[in-house]
């Protein structure tokens, strides 16, 4: 699946649901299938900076791929990382760097979210093009 037919397929799930409640109710559901980041490797130079809640973010490349793993200690967060790690995991570093992210527009998350909330939206989005930029030069 490209990352436009996931994102499509995160908007057509949020699509579904009219009230906000329920969209961050799927939100936080989503955060529970976050490929997590074992305790041990929670450290500072994965603790993404600028986030109001604490998230962790890495990535490691595998036959050209780049997989991330992620874990926060806020649940809004962790769904947030999880749906950007859904979109992602698996794919080229060059697809992921191309790749526009206006699925979140799409999907109405940016506007319900606290600006502190954004902020740390935005990089955890950063980090996750900053990690692929830098994996693709390893190639």
């Amino acid at each position: 699946m490209t990352i436009l037919e996931k994102e499509n397929r995160l908007i057509e799930e949020f699509s579904g649901f009219s009230e906000w409640m329920d969209r961050y109710a799927l939100l936080i559901e989503k955060g529970k299938t976050c490929p997590v980041l074992p305790d041990a490797e929670k450290n500072d130079s994965l603790l993404i900076k600028g986030c109001q809640s604490r998230v962790w973010i890495k990535a490691d490349m595998k036959e050209g791929k780049v997989y991330f793993q992620a874990d926060s200690d806020a649940v809004i967060t962790k769904g947030i990382a999880s749906m950007l790690l859904y979109v992602f995991s698996g794919e080229d570093p060059k697809a992921i760097l191309d790749a526009p992210v206006d699925f979140l527009d799409k999907i109405g998350l940016k506007e319900h979210l606290s600006p502190t909330r954004s902020n740390g939206l935005t990089a955890m989005l950063k980090q996750i093009k900053l990690y692929a930029l830098a994996l693709s030069m390893k190639k």
